[in-house]
């Protein structure tokens, strides 16, 4: 089987890169898999990629982020290879922050039926459950309504792939009721190969509070920085450190340079700028507690699963999908008010002053991260797969048979 992925990946920027790298190398070495191909997007220096390349997998950088042209470049390019089968690591601003190159890049799941090619895509996100005024992409009731018809349209578009996976099983009873179709299934989001347990000491005298992502819009860190104020109050005796591993959200250019200059009087943050996937370990293993100073989410959480995998305890505001992810897959940790200083001070104050009930956390989550290892996804992968070539073979016999019919 020759696969086709269109995803991002390392070192390229683009959100979903790191779940895209994972999700791709789990494929590797599977019996039923001839060849690997990535259809990724181009860099300043596409020289870069060779850095993660891989026995078995093809990096091919075939599109540019924010460019109207990348459904037609990742088309030429899928017409050239001709893969049994396409898999597409997609959210709704995969192919660009700009709205009108994010539209249409979406469009590629349409483009490859009308190629005849078997598909599959696993959607992150959907805009039914987005609180797009919470995440920069609506400013006014109007904006608001608009943005959420043209989702609706871009969901169709991408639905008209032969399968649509989702991480979250609430996602697919959504889309099931809204657009009455059949081909949505769960893909859960798997979860990342473990690396070796490291372990926090029961007494904590040193405390890195870290969060993870790209900030500025559902994602605010001054809830976390008021929070460590309250807590270095409340503990005099401990050290606390603040880690901001990440960069902007592509809506919100300068939101952290601005954070950084409002702050500039705590000597105790950290502000790391992107975060390449060969330090991503480096960054979970020194944090002590992983937060999410979240007011929404937008889908199944990345961070969560690799705070799992790290073994730390979260802390974590109760809302939405988070919610629901963290309840159907096992992981848990200290909740906060969304948006709230003191609240969140105090659930990291009941992990300090309860070492038994942080520790268990830490079990837990790393348990939860052992639950759907990524190699064990591929295969679901690849039945899903079989079963579509199958069918797309069987539907070009019959079209045979009807257009030369056998000669009694």
């Amino acid at each position: 089987m020759k696969i086709a992925f269109v995803s991002p990946y390392p070192p390229s920027k683009v959100t979903l890169n790191e779940y895209g790298y994972h999700l791709i190398r789990s494929f590797v070495d599977k019996p039923e898999v001839e060849k690997i191909y990535v259809l990724t997007d181009q860099l300043q220096d596409n020289t870069a990629y060779k850095q993660y390349a891989a026995d078995g997998i093809e990096l091919i950088p075939c599109w540019k982020f924010n460019s109207v042209k990348s459904v037609l470049t990742i088309a030429k390019k899928l017409k050239q290879l001709q893969p049994d089968v396409v898999i597409m690591n997609l959210q709704f601003m995969t192919f660009g922050e700009d709205k009108i190159p994010a539209a249409l890049g979406l469009f590629t799941p349409w483009i490859c039926k009308l190629m005849g090619l078997p598909s599959i895509v696993i959607l992150h996100n959907i805009t039914e459950t987005v609180k797009l005024d919470t995440i920069g992409m609506a400013g006014n009731k109007f904006k608001e309504k608009l943005y959420l018809w043209i989702g609706t349209q871009l969901t169709r578009l991408i639905l008209k792939a032969d399968l649509v996976g989702f991480t979250i099983s609430q996602y697919i009873d959504i889309i099931k009721n809204k657009y009455s179709i059949s081909n949505a299934v769960l893909l859960p989001h798997g979860n990342f190969e473990l690396p070796e347990r490291s372990y926090l000491p029961e007494a904590l005298s040193e405390i890195n509070l870290m969060a993870f992502g790209k900030f500025g819009t559902y994602k605010k860190i001054e809830v976390m920085l008021e929070a460590v104020k309250i807590l270095e109050h409340q503990y005099p005796s401990k050290k606390f450190t603040a880690t901001i591993a990440g960069s902007d959200n592509p809506n919100v250019k300068g939101y952290l340079a601005d954070v950084k200059e409002r702050y500039s009087n705590m000597q105790n943050v950290t502000f790391t700028g992107y975060v390449p996937e060969e330090k991503v370990e480096t960054i979970f293993k020194d944090s002590t507690f992983v937060v999410f100073p979240y007011t929404t989410t937008t889908g199944s959480s990345g961070i969560l699963h690799q705070a799992g995998s790290y073994a730390r305890a979260c802390i974590l505001p109760k809302i939405d999908d988070l919610e629901r992810v963290v309840e159907e897959e096992g992981y848990g940790g200290a909740y906060f008010e969304t948006d709230n200083a003191q609240s969140l001070a105090n659930a990291i104050a009941h992990l300090i002053e309860h070492p038994e009930e942080r520790k268990k956390y830490e079990d837990m989550n790393y348990a939860a991260a052992k639950g759907l290892p990524m190699n064990e996804l591929a295969q679901w992968y690849l039945s899903h797969a079989e079963t579509l070539i199958s069918r797309r073979k069987k539907i070009k016999t019959n079209n045979a048979q009807t257009t030369h019919p056998a000669i009694a």
